[in-house]
């Protein structure tokens, strides 16, 4: 393509980029795209409320904590450790069955009696330690870390694998790039784009530039905005390794991984708005494509743009140990492609399918009456 197509493709799509930033059939693929980010910001302002709260109740050393025991008397317990940060008391009635002898038969009877319980929290500086008591005696001892970095690192990847790519990007990219062709159809103005002195694959060319640059700007921005949330609470010795060790790598394929996403499934939806007047068809056939891919054999595989893009991901998104082995197979990653080959994968598909919406674009005929 000439210089002067592509100036004209770059001068088209400034013009529809008000239409890609701003379209009202599209504003809600900002509230994808901040969703998980808002997630982590709340999630960290409850951290950080939650430790000042137990900080200023007083912190009991590890060791203490640790020392407590099963069996133990609640008055032990607070001998060694006096000032709990939280102490919640209740009282119930527990029921069980007992038999006694009557003869030569055994009859049953209910046996209900009063249970005093009580439950100690205690603050190490790090942990929040949970004890819980029985009429006095304790039964049950439970600990988890106030911040646990590398739980909420896993979590991230578990909400941008199932939530950002699957959902975010896929449903916003369907709202941006089918409304660059399919609004215009809708309000009649089409025509005018076509009328204008520019090759039509150049104004599709310049409308699916248009539409990149708002979602990779949208939606790469609301990754970096969710992996910084993430990390907020977080500082010290424990950052400082991360950011010199594995941190730019990650932060650079999650905004990556977002980045081509909007590419790939950009072409898709722009293409489909050229051929379908139904948008919710075409959605729903690459949603069900993209969710069956672990069950497809590997060429057909390498035909799934989320295939390429889970690839691109530094950390696997996690799956509970007791999920079903047939939904496991659909949330898992089928045979990971090198980064390297998945980009170039992910651009050859996007290529096809741009190559595939040329040839259409030339072929349409304007006719309102039939929208």
């Amino acid at each position: 393509m000439t210089k002067f197509r592509m100036r004209q493709a770059w001068t088209i799509a400034r013009i529809e980029m008000h239409r890609a930033f701003l379209s009202k059939r599209a504003f809600w693929v900002y509230l994808l795209a901040i969703l998980p980010a808002v997630i982590f910001i709340g999630h960290g302002i409850e951290m950080k409320l939650r430790e000042s709260r137990y900080q200023g109740r007083g912190v009991t050393p590890a060791e203490v904590v640790d020392s407590f025991t099963k069996g133990e008397k609640v008055e032990d317990v607070l001998k060694r450790a006096p000032k709990p940060v939280e102490d919640h008391s209740w009282s119930y009635r527990r029921s069980h069955e007992d038999e006694e002898e009557e003869g030569e038969t055994n009859k049953k009877r209910r046996i209900s009696e009063r249970v005093e319980g009580r439950s100690l929290t205690y603050f190490d500086g790090q942990r929040r330690v949970q004890v819980g008591f029985e009429n006095g005696v304790l039964i049950r001892k439970h600990s988890d870390t106030m911040k646990n970095f590398e739980e909420d690192r896993t979590v991230f990847a578990g909400v941008f694998q199932y939530f950002y790519l699957r959902l975010a990007i896929f449903f916003g990219c369907l709202g941006i790039f089918m409304n660059l062709f399919r609004g215009e159809m809708l309000d009649k103005t089409l025509h005018y784009w076509f009328l204008a002195p520019a090759r039509r694959e150049v104004l599709l060319l310049g409308k699916y530039l248009a539409g990149l640059v708002a979602a990779t700007v949208i939606f790469t921005g609301g990754a970096l905005l969710g992996f910084g949330a993430m990390l907020w609470p977080y500082s010290g010795a424990e950052m400082q390794a991360f950011w010199s060790g594995p941190g730019p790598s990650h932060m650079f394929w999650y905004a990556a991984a977002a980045a081509l996403g909007c590419v790939g499934y950009g072409s898709v939806f722009l293409a489909a708005g050229l051929l379908l007047r139904n948008p919710i068809i075409p959605a729903a056939v690459l949603l069900v494509w993209e969710s069956i891919n672990g069950f497809l054999p590997d060429l057909l595989q390498k035909l799934s743009i989320l295939h390429y893009l889970q690839s691109m991901c530094p950390v696997a998104a996690p799956i509970e140990s007791d999920t079903p082995a047939l939904l496991r197979l659909i949330l898992s990653p089928a045979a990971p492609t090198s980064r390297g080959l998945a980009v170039l994968g992910l651009l050859a598909v996007t290529m096809l399918v741009l190559w595939a919406a040329s040839s259409a674009v030339k072929r349409i005929e304007i006719n309102y009456g039939t929208e």
